[in-house]
């Protein structure tokens, strides 16, 4: 099962926080959200199937997150919580510890934010577009 977000890089992605990754429908990125990989996002988690969802509150699930952005691609893969809610309208984040909130998509991520390949941060530094594709198994 899979679902889809398109968005776009912004001139201040870093992509330098160690413990987290974002996706964000906000339309701006201050040099603070060193965690944030793309803005403008077509969707959040709230947008997310209920079947999805569903399969993603199973602590045995494996969620990985696909970025592909100008001819890059990385992906990173985390696990699944019963905690998790889908609920926020705004923001899809990974974390490499248990913590939960609205925004927690999944967690035990093996790397963060930090951990993306250079050269896809930097087309995303660039502005490019880009397709998150999140699937659980």
């Amino acid at each position: 099962m899979e679902e889809v977000i398109h968005a776009r890089g912004h001139e201040n992605v870093t992509a330098d926080h160690a413990s987290t990754f974002e996706v964000t429908t906000d339309d701006y990125l201050t040099p603070a959200g060193d965690c944030i990989l793309a803005i403008e996002a077509d969707r959040a988690p709230a947008d997310f199937a209920p079947e999805f969802v569903a399969a993603c509150q199973d602590s045995n699930a494996t969620i990985t997150v696909t970025l592909e952005a100008d001819g890059h691609t990385e992906s990173v893969t985390g696990r699944g919580d019963p905690a998790l809610e889908f609920t926020n309208e705004r923001s899809a984040v990974g974390r490499t510890s248990d913590y939960v909130d609205d925004r927690t998509i999944l967690i035990d991520a093996a790397f963060a934010a930090e951990g993306f390949d250079r050269d896809l941060v930097a087309a995303l530094a660039d502005g490019a577009e880009v397709t998150v594709t999140i699937t659980v198994e």
